[in-house]
């Protein structure tokens, strides 16, 4: 049996994998088990940021893995302080809480929100606002949370306390709020929802209604943070902060690694007892996720991103321009995302069997995610290929 029908026969059929079995990978490139090679325009869905097996992770990875690789959040470790020393001086807040996924992230940010209110005695305040088309994980919370009717078949009956509202509409949120709310959630850009951005004034009206009816603010940013956007943190490009905010997949460059980070006032929510995890943040992981944010939050790293990602995406401007099977283009930094008159699956094979990974969501938009290391010579190969491909 070879590892497509070791796969097949044992794993839970719940992913709809394809192609053959990935052995290696260096940057942008993947080789397969049959000596292909690929140009990777995921990155494992926006996780590995700096490519496959980056040499200076790699390393600070195999120095951990010798020295100290678990002991329970009931002691101290140093590369779990330092990581959380330096997600507090780069960013708004002043705790954190480490997880092993984003669901997790955002479950301790439901949580945080709830009890925040409920310790002050205000026990009616339980209900999170989030967005239809948001996705914000496959735990009973998260999957309540998420604005996606789709991916909840089965599952119900859901928890009850999020309601669900238009994105970019203030005023489908401002009737919404009443004094049951707790806490508005949202991603600054929709990944799973099809690379949908906040338009440029919704934050700020988000963040001032918030303002008003004493309300938490906590902005998703699994997918777009770490740089993805072209600013360490997406909500930055909007010059909004949020109570809360939630990180996972770039963070560890592949190594399962969440955060919930909170300013003062709302991490008051949290005390002695009312929140743990045996595997969060263990020094593994956070030695890792320390050399990750270390390079990502360099100011000429961003600066990169912001370049390139302009440069991807007015290259899809110019398949728009050529084809009128593409609908439209958006996203911000380096997720982006190209809505096309077809079916993404058909587009995504067909990349595939020329040596891109892409992805399709949504049925009909192709999401791209690449390593933040990508150069403007791999995008030109891909553009090159959708040339050929849309009608």
């Amino acid at each position: 049996m070879d590892i497509v029908q070791k796969t097949d026969e044992f794993i839970f059929q719940t992913y709809p994998r394809s192609g053959n079995a990935f052995v290696k990978g260096e940057g942008l490139k993947l080789w397969d088990d049959k000596g292909n090679q690929y140009l990777d325009f995921l990155a494992g869905i926006a996780v590995c940021s700096l490519g496959h097996c980056h040499p200076e992770i790699t390393k600070a990875i195999s120095n951990q893995a010798s020295t100290l690789v678990h002991v329970c959040n009931l002691f101290y470790t140093k590369p779990q302080a330092e990581l959380a020393q330096a997600l507090i001086e780069k960013s708004f807040a002043d705790r954190v809480f480490f997880s092993n996924s984003g669901a997790e992230a955002n479950e301790a940010a439901i949580k945080l929100a709830r009890r925040y209110f409920q310790a002050k005695g205000q026990k009616s305040r339980y209900k999170i606002i989030t967005m239809e088309q948001s996705f914000h994980g496959r735990t009973m919370a998260t999957l309540s949370a998420t604005g996606q009717d789709k991916i909840k078949e089965g599952f119900y009956p859901l928890l009850d306390g999020f309601v669900h509202v238009p994105f970019n509409d203030i005023e489908a949120l401002k009737n919404a709020v009443d004094e049951t709310v707790c806490a508005i959630m949202l991603e600054p850009v929709q990944g799973e929802g099809g690379v949908i951005p906040a338009d440029n004034a919704y934050l700020r009206q988000v963040r001032d209604l918030c303002d008003q009816k004493g309300i938490l603010l906590i902005f998703d940013e699994i997918q777009t943070g770490m740089g993805r956007c072209g600013t360490l943190f997406a909500h930055e490009l909007y010059d909004v902060t949020p109570d809360i905010m939630t990180l996972a997949k770039a963070l560890g460059n592949g190594l399962p690694i969440g955060a919930m980070l909170a300013g003062d006032n709302a991490a008051q929510g949290f005390t002695l007892g009312s929140h743990g995890t045996t595997f969060g943040g263990t020094p593994l992981a956070t030695a890792a996720a320390l050399e990750v944010l270390k390079i990502i939050s360099e100011p000429l790293f961003l600066e990169s991103i912001k370049e390139k990602g302009g440069y991807f995406k007015a290259q899809l401007q110019s398949l728009k321009e050529k084809h009128t099977s593409v609908k439209g283009v958006r996203g911000k930094g380096l997720l982006l995302g190209l809505e096309i008159d077809g079916n993404a699956g058909d587009y995504v094979k067909a990349c595939m069997e020329k040596g891109f990974i892409i992805n399709g969501i949504q049925d009909k938009i192709l999401r791209f995610a690449p390593p933040l290391i990508v150069e403007k010579e791999e995008i030109d190969k891909l553009i090159t290929v959708l040339d050929e491909l849309l009608p």
